[in-house]
């Protein structure tokens, strides 16, 4: 659970999170692409990508005098799974809203 925690807290801000739909979206990429159009310098992305690369969500590696950075696909797995995991949980509250409404007489049919 705790790397769930970990996972929600790296994807709760706004930055990473479109570099993460960056990285999906367009697949590897050096950082300096990943720094356009983001109006932050170099060294906040580079904070940004190291509170990401510790929640296991992208991964980096060099090549030449480049960081490339793309999605590690198991941790947003996680995210997956776990959401699967609820839909019991939802399928069962709209079961029994489906009831109530259904129940509710003042709900014209």
């Amino acid at each position: 659970m705790n790397t769930l925690l970990t996972t929600f807290s790296a994807l709760s801000d706004a930055t990473r999170f479109s570099i993460v739909e960056q990285l999906m979206q367009d697949g590897e990429q050096p950082a300096g692409d990943l720094i356009e159009g983001r109006g932050m310098s170099g060294a906040a992305v580079s904070r940004h990508l190291k509170v990401l690369r510790e929640a296991g969500l992208v991964r980096q590696r060099v090549q030449g005098t480049q960081r490339m950075y793309s999605i590690r696909p198991e941790g947003l797995y996680a995210i997956a799974e776990w959401t699967i995991s609820k839909r019991q949980f939802w399928e069962s509250s709209l079961d029994r809203l489906g009831d109530a409404i259904e129940r509710d007489t003042s709900w014209p049919i």
